[in-house]
């Protein structure tokens, strides 16, 4: 029996949750936008407290590992990282795209020939890739700049979801008939099924070196407003 910790900081809004075997038992959720820094780790310590349990009693901790916000995804696995080190448990990773794909796979069967999660990456760019209904990732994960032409092959196939926070803004740009929208988050509670299945293959990261996949290179920018 795996107890794992789920922590997903790599959109806009903040979750942590408990699994037990791949079910979940404790959940919570901040919609507040850019609560990572502050609220991750007061998070973790409220749904530990709610199942009763130190960190050192979870079999393991899983965390989001991207693509997504490049804060938040810092935050995330440098709070998950610290957890593992001080409890001595072991570190698991699972993708954004794939946990933005699992609710569909949960709900059942629909009459779909593909989802294709999206992570808001500014302007008209996101962070995609395609996968089955049943949730096997046919393409490498990439950041697309989305135009009226994309996707066109997947959709003269069948019937498309476009799932995750940058798909609705697509909407008005991909018009096809067969295409079709949901705005979701991903969420630590969709982490369970994945989580589980990471820990039963023993597929843990190496604590010292694990990074995050930010699957672009961080850019700052020099501020305009006057300092002095």
């Amino acid at each position: 029996m795996a107890t794992i910790l789920l922590l997903e900081t790599s959109a806009a809004s903040l979750s942590a949750a408990l699994s037990v075997n791949g079910t979940v038992t404790v959940k919570r959720v901040c919609t507040e936008p850019r609560q990572q820094a502050s609220l991750a780790a007061p998070m973790v310590k409220e749904v530990l407290a709610e199942a009763g349990i130190p960190v050192s009693g979870c079999d393991a901790v899983c965390v989001s590992k991207g693509p997504g916000s490049y804060t938040g995804l810092r935050v995330g696995v440098s709070t998950a990282k610290g957890l593992c080190f001080g409890a001595g448990i072991p570190l698991l990773s699972v993708g954004t795209l794939d946990i933005l794909v699992q609710p569909v796979i949960q709900d059942g069967p629909k009459d779909l020939k593909y989802i294709v999660p999206m992570i808001d990456a500014r302007r008209m760019e996101v962070y995609t890739a395609v996968f089955t209904p049943q949730g096997k990732q046919l393409s490498a994960v990439e950041a697309k700049i989305v135009g009226a032409d994309a996707f066109s092959q997947e959709l003269s196939e069948g019937p498309v979801l476009f799932v995750g926070d940058g798909a609705m803004k697509c909407k008005e740009v991909i018009t096809s008939p067969n295409a079709r929208f949901q705005e979701t988050a991903p969420l630590a509670e969709n982490m369970a099924a994945l989580a589980q299945q990471a820990f039963e293959q023993k597929r843990f990261e190496d604590l010292a070196y694990f990074e995050p996949f930010y699957l672009k290179d961080f850019v700052t920018t020099v501020s305009k407003k006057k300092l002095w």
